[in-house]
């Protein structure tokens, strides 16, 4: 019991010297007076426009990894050409243009 008082004491206490020591006398800015320092909502603000940059840019780099992934599949494809070339057989692709 005498643990949990003096824990609740030294939060008051916490609590006190940074309402009155900080707040109070101008050493944390509050534009709003929401008892965030500004600080921390300027923050949490900047935090969330790199998050919306990072969820934009990774949407775009599965949309380029989707891209590869089909020209590499093109590629695969053609490499077997090559292979069947090297071994003499005719040409199966496409043909020259006249």
């Amino acid at each position: 019991m005498k643990t949990i008082l003096i824990i609740l004491v030294l939060l008051v206490v916490a609590a006190g010297v940074y309402y009155f020591g900080f707040y109070k006398k101008g050493k944390i800015n509050d534009a709003d007076g929401d008892f965030i320092p500004d600080e921390v909502e300027k923050a949490v603000e900047d935090v969330k426009e790199v998050v919306k940059e990072v969820k934009r840019r990774g949407k775009r780099v599965k949309e380029e990894l989707k891209d590869v992934v089909e020209e590499v599949k093109d590629v695969v494809e053609q490499s077997k050409d090559v292979v069947a070339a090297a071994k003499g057989k005719s040409r199966r692709g496409r043909k020259p243009k006249k």
